[in-house]
């Protein structure tokens, strides 16, 4: 193949004094091809020009009117459905291996007569000027917290000039999620940026308006930190590109450091926390030179956070001794039944008081139209009607564990319907009243051991607990080495009454052969040992040994 490469070699050649024959020799080309080149100054790849013939037919001359047709009145159609529909059209016409083809032709066709696309407009950072945020899913990282799946999210908060990020745990995206990152992050960087811009999170955003004006407390958190607000537009992630970008870094930072770490796994939260924190300040102190530039730049913090909880008066307890908080629902004390109650909403739990007094604190649920029911809080109740149990709108939420769930399945099985709940309820509320671990150790015991269940033999247990072993009391019985002997291959075993045995067949099995002097002279002793030389038909024995043989 002539590239031009050899073109610059034959040239070169040729200037040095060599023949025309000789320099087409060493250069790998015919004397006729190098004439050519000799006598034309320019290259090989100045010389080709484009293809403008076809090399075969075109399999789609006779219906390209009608796909550019519709292509001209729908350009979104893309080539894949343009080509089904060929093909259902005109039925064994064009076969899979033509789809190429078409996509090329639909592909050119864009190219000159398609609609323009959108363009994006690469930005100019400025030092101290812009932070931007946004929420990403961490679920596929699989990280385990004492064996468990966590599932999580980290707020994630980018200074665009200089890269500087910080990160928060949250489970939702809600405003207090969203004001406890962007708080964090200030106060981290050791300064507030001109601007923050963020997606249209409806924790900030009214999207449901025509000019998606912010949400009250974001406006109010903004203007505490005098920084004023952006947002990105619906589904234009490209827009907050930056942290967009770095996200994906992110995750891969994470990803790669637990693969070297060897597991997934933490004791606790806070150590996995302690874990992405050693990495984001890693990742920060080889950005130290330009934060230094965006430091110069940045406002004063003020001189305390905002306190950006969400405070509800008045929420009134249902007779089902519940409360509804944003569309799902939570138990309470039933005493507070018709009472209004008083709740301070959080990230990551709910503070419920009366009058001034504490009343619980509860961890908020992920999600919505979902329920926390503690079955502590109506169990009184539930044991004067127990015919409720049945179909109780959160009876799932009255198993604390598997074993309860168990235990009332094994009721069920052994006892009607009514007297099986009748008397799971009143487990339920020994367990309520006394120990729900206790409860749950002399419900396992029970369901191991096979024992009757009932109530009386569950409370004798509970009030008796230093009968139930533990569930890591595991007594295994020590195996026969006997049952070993036949994967062995010598003689000698150490099964009592074996070796003599043995040594009897052996003996027998020889005199029959005609040595049976060489069976006496094995000194086969009264014991059952065997001294002297071991026979050679048996290897693994050892010479002169009063002992067994051993491999």
């Amino acid at each position: 193949m002539i590239t031009n490469g050899r073109v610059k070699e034959l040239r070169t050649l040729l200037g040095l004094g060599r023949t025309l024959s000789d320099s087409a020799r060493m250069a790998e080309m015919s004397e006729k091809t190098a004439r050519k080149y000799r006598d034309d100054e320019g290259l090989l790849s100045q010389q080709t020009s484009d293809r403008r013939y076809r090399t075969r037919n075109d399999p789609f001359a006779d219906v390209w009117n009608k796909v550019q047709q519709r292509l001209e009145l729908e350009p979104r159609l893309k080539a894949k459905t343009l080509f089904e529909w060929l093909q259902q059209t005109h039925e064994a016409q064009f076969p899979d291996s033509t789809r190429r083809t078409f996509e090329r032709r639909v592909s050119q066709w864009r190219s000159l007569h398609g609609p323009g696309k959108t363009i994006f407009f690469d930005q100019q950072h400025h030092p101290g000027r812009l932070a931007a945020s946004d929420f990403t899913v961490c679920n596929e990282l699989g990280v385990k917290i004492a064996g468990q799946r966590f599932d999580h999210t980290f707020f994630h908060c980018v200074l665009t000039y200089s890269n500087v990020e910080s990160v928060s745990l949250c489970f939702s995206e809600s405003f207090e999620s969203l004001s406890a990152g962007i708080q964090k992050s200030f106060w981290e960087f050791g300064g507030v940026p001109q601007r923050h811009r963020s997606d249209s999170l409806a924790a900030a955003v009214r999207n449901h308006t025509s000019r998606r004006e912010l949400t009250e407390r974001y406006a109010a958190l903004m203007s505490y930190y005098n920084c004023d607000a952006e947002r990105t537009n619906a589904r234009c992630a490209n827009e907050n590109g930056d942290v967009e970008s770095s996200n994906g870094h992110l995750k891969d930072r994470i990803d790669q450091a637990l693969l070297l770490r060897g597991s997934r796994t933490f004791e606790t939260r806070e150590a996995y926390v302690a874990f992405v924190e050693e990495l984001i300040k890693r990742a920060n102190d080889n950005r130290r030179k330009k934060f230094l530039e965006d430091l110069v730049h940045l406002n004063r913090l003020p001189d305390q956070r905002l306190d950006t909880d969400d405070i509800i008066k008045g929420i009134r307890v249902s007779r089902s001794s519940t409360i509804n908080v944003r569309t799902n629902t939570y138990s309470v004390p039933s005493r507070l039944i018709g009472q209004l109650v008083d709740l301070r909403i959080g990230a990551e739990q709910i503070t419920v008081t009366h009058h001034g007094h504490l009343i619980q604190a509860m961890p908020r649920i992920v999600g919505k139209n979902q329920s926390a029911i503690n079955y502590r809080h109506i169990i009184d109740s539930l044991v004067r009607k127990p015919g409720a149990f049945a179909s109780y709108q959160y009876r799932e939420e009255m198993f604390p564990t598997s074993g309860f769930r168990m235990a009332w399945d094994s009721l069920r099985a052994a006892h009607s319907e009514k007297v099986a709940d009748k008397m799971y309820v009143q487990i339920l509320e020994l367990a309520a009243h006394e120990s729900q671990d206790a409860v749950a150790d002399a419900l396992r015991y029970l369901l191991a051991t096979e024992h009757t269940l009932n109530v009386e033999r569950v409370r004798k247990l509970v009030a008796d607990a230093t009968i139930i072993p533990a569930p890591t009391d595991i007594h295994v019985e020590a195996p026969d080495l006997c049952d070993f002997d036949s994967l062995l291959t010598t003689f000698d075993k150490e099964c009592p009454d074996y070796d003599q045995n043995n040594n009897e067949t052996r003996a027998a099995s020889l005199a029959q052969s005609g040595d049976h002097n060489d069976a006496i002279r094995s000194d086969i002793t009264t014991d059952g040992s065997t001294e002297g030389t071991a026979f050679t038909d048996h290897p693994g024995s050892i010479s002169g040994s009063s002992h067994p043989g051993r491999n």
